[in-house]
């Protein structure tokens, strides 16, 4: 059975034409999901935002899948980031790492997929990769500066959806101009 575009299975799938990932930009796009769903930390190490570090910490303790590549040219993809989805989504509900590594043992990626869009359906409703409902002519695009030279252009549907494409877009420049230097 498909999906309807509105789902929010469907949804979190609009966020795999982002991918490749490296390490920030995974832990950056997840953050952004997650921030935006408004779920409530039940703890300090729930509330911690994922960085480079913890995607690595997370991929050498068996967590998250290893990505293609090694060292700075690793990168991650879609499954990786429902790995990572799921991973903040239970520490928030209040499971330790040793628990969400055999929940992930045991998990279909279609399983873990329906997972992390249920827990985060409020935030993908609001998303920018939702696609424009027909006819919308009227919609609200704008610039943004991504690098001398480079800018984008995004519907501003809510403050979360923008910066969550700002940060996936950036690093994706960052990656293909192989610089740090980008704002």
């Amino acid at each position: 059975m498909a999906e309807s575009p509105s789902s929010p299975v469907a949804l979190l799938r609009a966020h795999a034409r982002h991918a490749p990932w490296n390490a920030r930009g995974l832990a950056a796009h997840a953050t952004a999901l997650v921030e935006a769903s408004a779920m409530r930390p039940t703890n300090a190490v729930a509330r911690a935002e994922p960085s480079a570090r913890a995607v690595r910490f997370y991929v050498s303790t068996g967590l998250l899948d290893r990505p293609e590549g090694t060292g700075t040219a690793a990168t991650y993809g879609y499954r990786h980031l429902l790995q990572l989805l799921f991973i903040k989504i239970r520490q928030r509900e209040g499971q330790t790492l040793e628990k969400i590594k055999s929940e992930l043992a045991g998990l279909s990626g279609d399983a873990l997929e329906r997972r992390a869009a249920t827990a985060l359906a409020p935030a993908l409703g609001a998303g920018a990769d939702a696609p424009a409902p027909p006819g919308d002519s009227e919609a609200v695009w704008h610039r943004i500066p991504v690098a001398n030279g480079i800018e984008v252009h995004v519907r501003d549907d809510s403050p979360a959806a923008r910066r969550e494409a700002i940060v996936a877009i950036r690093e994706a420049v960052r990656a293909a101009l192989g610089r740090a230097d980008i704002r």
